[in-house]
């Protein structure tokens, strides 16, 4: 399976919107998405700790050890729709104590998957400064979960 390749970041005053599109079905990616042993392997590539309570109410913490240092974020599960959307709070350890909202959507077409994330912020300073600190990690990120939904579960 192969992907677009092609991640999209585009913002407005307090959002950030990435899309990208998987050739996997939407099962495959919110399985990848939820379930903390796939996540390990895309979103910190083996080099974290990764923790999913996968539930209304349930915390959710990503930590990734870089060259750089470590980032952490955590956040709440909001809204839990199986296999079409996540909605969680989101919290940059370290950056900013203000949750933003995230609202993940999994849309199926003919097999292939448009994963969209959207990250509402309480202002434009506090957007611009994730963008800042995840851009180049995000495209990484998800180039990494290409593979992962690729690959033999």
């Amino acid at each position: 399976m192969t992907d677009s390749g092609e991640t999209i970041v585009s913002t407005s005053e307090t959002q950030v919107v990435i899309t990208r599109e998987f050739d996997a079905p939407r099962h495959v990616l919110y399985e990848a998405f939820t379930n903390p042993e796939y996540v390990n392997r895309w979103f910190s590539a083996g080099g974290g700790e990764i923790t999913n309570d996968v539930r209304v109410g349930g915390a959710w913490r990503y930590e990734v050890r870089t060259e750089h240092g470590t980032v952490a974020m955590h956040g709440e599960f909001r809204e839990i729709v199986p296999n079409e959307r996540v909605v969680a709070t989101e919290v940059r350890e370290g950056a900013s104590e203000t949750p933003a909202l995230q609202t993940t959507r999994f849309t199926e077409r003919e097999g292939r998957t448009v994963l969209t994330i959207v990250v509402e912020h309480a202002s434009n300073e506090e957007l611009e400064a994730h963008v800042r600190s995840v851009e180049a990690g995000m495209h990484a990120a998800l180039s990494k979960l290409a593979e992962v939904v690729a690959s033999p579960r």
